[in-house]
Formats: structure tokens, C-alpha cells, sequence
């Protein structure tokens, strides 16, 4: 069993879908949270609505501090991805465990104001960016964990031109 930690600043919505998406096709193999540096406190809903939409269960999400993530009494993960730049630049706690840290930077949905069908557009993208990098992840295997390039093959992820759009 791996585990997988999302975060972004908020945790109300990029590290919301990571988290369900893995936890979706993961199977039984990773365990999966997500959590912000400054959380917003609530999940967007936008992000639940997107979800639903991909037929993905969106209850019980909420918005909550990495902090939690970060002390002895927390699950030790295996590996943490951020996934806004902002969050990838900040000082991130000392996890236990000392896992992998990569980054896979999406443009944040919730940025985007106007009507219900432009927000829905920016969250499905976001949901499509993080499916298909989340895809390439497991198609890589649980060994690639105990790879030697471990970080390099993961974080790679984040920059394939293929996954971005």
C-alpha cells in the first residue's frame, strides 16, 4: 500500500480531484489524501459538481491543513505531489518518512469567475490534466517507488508536453 499525498495551497479543489481520481483508479495498491498549506476551509464546489459529473463519489472531502500530514501520529507517504506552483515554492513541513516530493503544476479552475459553464470547463480540464498524469503514474507499476530515479520518472510526469493538454 502507497501513499499519496495532493496538496495545494487551498486544498479546496486541484488536490480535491487528485485525491478522488487516485483513490478511483488506484485500486486497493494506494492510499490517498490531499491537504493545503493555507486551506481554504470548505472544498470548492465547483470541484464536487466536476466530480460527480466524471462519476466519482464526492462526499466527504474537506479542506485541511498539511500540517496534519506532518506529525509522528500521521500516515507515512510515500509520495507527496503539489500540484500549483505556489505550493510547490513554498517551505513544505518535514515529512516523516522523508518521501518522494514532486511536482505536477495545473492551473487552478477556481480562478476562473463567470458562469457555471466556463467554471465547469477550467475544472474539467484540470480533472483531464490530473487523469491523464495520474494514468501515466500507475502505468509506471508500485516498483518504481524502489527505482533508483524514482523522483526523476515521477516528476517527469509533470512536464510531458502529452499530459498537459
Amino acid at each position: 500500500m502507497k501513499n499519496i499525498l495532493f496538496v495545494c495551497t487551498a486544498n479546496s479543489a486541484r488536490s480535491v480531484l487528485g485525491e478522488a481520481l487516485l483513490r478511483h483508479k488506484g485500486d486497493d495498491g494506494y492510499q490517498t489524501f490531499s491537504a493545503g498549506s493555507t486551506p481554504r476551509g470548505t472544498v470548492n464546489p465547483d470541484a464536487l459538481k466536476c466530480l460527480e459529473r466524471n462519476g466519482l463519489p464526492a462526499a466527504g472531502f474537506r479542506s485541511k491543513s498539511w500540517e496534519e500530514f506532518a506529525g509522528a501520529d500521521a500516515p507515512q507517504m510515500d509520495l507527496i505531489v503539489t500540484v500549483c506552483d505556489s505550493a510547490a515554492g513554498e517551505a513544505c513541513p518535514v515529512w516523516p518518512g522523508h518521501p518522494l516530493v514532486v511536482h505536477w503544476g495545473i492551473p487552478d479552475p477556481a480562478s476562473v469567475e463567470g458562469e457555471e459553464a466556463s467554471r465547469a470547463a477550467a475544472f474539467d480540464l484540470a480533472y483531464q490534466r490530473l487523469e491523464r498524469r495520474i494514468d501515466a503514474m500507475l502505468a509506471l507499476g508500485p516498483a518504481v517507488f524502489d527505482a533508483p530515479d524514482a523522483k526523476a520518472q515521477l516528476s517527469n510526469i509533470g512536464s510531458q508536453a502529452e499530459l498537459q493538454d
